[in-house]
């Protein structure tokens, strides 16, 4: 006579038993694909060695690091650093810069590519698509610094923009980057004209996924292009939009400060000076090293905060997101 287990041993048998399977499954499947599972190794390796290993390294913002005396024996001083950049003279500066600069980044470098994208694709001559396509896909492989000289180049006293603007307000200007007014135009123009092409590419490749059967259905009922891209391309590509728009508002308060660092002086500071520059400057050149490591924490954590708030509004409006 076999004798059923009681309530309590059932529940342990049933994940002792999803344990095993999950075990027999990794192994099969480990042996069936051993190949795709070694091309894994080198990038988990990159991952821990130069993305989560130096992680520790972010005690220094909680201490008053000496490089002599190591990370055992500098000071613990807590959020000394932190109360420092909150209240010092910069705070609100860096901040808003750093916001304005991205927001117009999102508002007009964002959209630039999906406009670029809706206009090509509805583009019949394959040679003249080609030709766009190559022309702006082109900047994006020129170096930085040779960008940021040319626009040194472009917006001097007697530069191609400079005289273009002259004529247009009458006004006599020199350099342009010498005028903090002009920087944020600079910057985020610059950035559409480097990138523009590049970042199409996704939105291109999420509309040949379209159903052609959608553009015939609306041929036959005699819609126009504009109202097709608005009523069948947009409401197909826009998952794609929304996880990009998510990665977007995620690095709200990050900036590349490279090409800031190629363009801003001192006479921009007010409209250029953003928060990665200016850990460039107090930890690099002012050797403020546990300072500037609070200020870059403080910015990684705002940061994963806006990812993680624009992730469940996208999720609850959408039903598009991340995880």
């Amino acid at each position: 006579m076999e004798i059923a287990p009681s309530k309590n041993n059932a529940d342990k048998i049933v994940p002792a038993r999803k344990s095993k399977n999950l075990k027999h499954t990794l192994q099969k499947d480990f042996k069936k694909n051993w190949f795709a599972y070694l091309l894994v190794i080198p990038v988990v390796a990159w991952y821990i060695i130069f993305c989560y290993g130096p992680m520790w390294g972010v005690m220094i913002a909680f201490k008053d690091f000496k490089p002599l005396l190591g990370f055992a024996e500098s000071d613990w001083v807590g959020f000394k650093h932190f109360i420092d950049f909150f209240t010092g003279p910069y705070f609100w500066r860096v901040v808003k810069n750093t916001l304005l600069l991205n927001v117009w980044g999102i508002v007009f470098g964002f959209t630039a590519p999906i406009i670029l994208a809706l206009m090509l694709n509805e583009v019949r001559d394959g040679k003249f698509k080609k030709t766009v396509q190559t022309i702006t896909y082109m900047p994006h492989f020129i170096s930085l610094v040779v960008v940021a000289g040319i626009i040194h180049i472009f917006t001097a006293d007697e530069g191609v923009i400079t005289q273009i603007l002259q004529l247009i307000t009458g006004k006599e200007y020199t350099s342009l980057l010498g005028y903090s007014s002009f920087f944020r135009p600079i910057y985020t123009f610059s950035g559409i004209w480097q990138s523009i092409g590049w970042n199409s590419i996704i939105y291109l490749a999420a509309m040949s996924t379209i159903d052609p059967a959608l553009y015939e259905a609306a041929d036959i009922d005699g819609v126009g292009r504009v109202k097709k891209m608005w009523y069948i391309t947009l409401p197909q590509i826009a998952p794609t939009i929304v996880i990009l728009f998510i990665f977007a508002i995620g690095g709200l308060m990050a900036s590349g400060h490279e090409k800031i660092i190629l363009l801003y002086n001192p006479l921009t500071y007010d409209t250029a000076d953003v928060i990665a520059s200016y850990v460039y400057r107090r930890g690099l050149r002012e050797a403020s090293l546990s300072f500037s490591t609070a200020v870059g924490l403080f910015s990684a954590i705002i940061n994963f905060g806006l990812l993680w708030v624009t992730n469940k509004v996208a999720k609850r409006t959408s039903e598009v997101s991340l995880w």
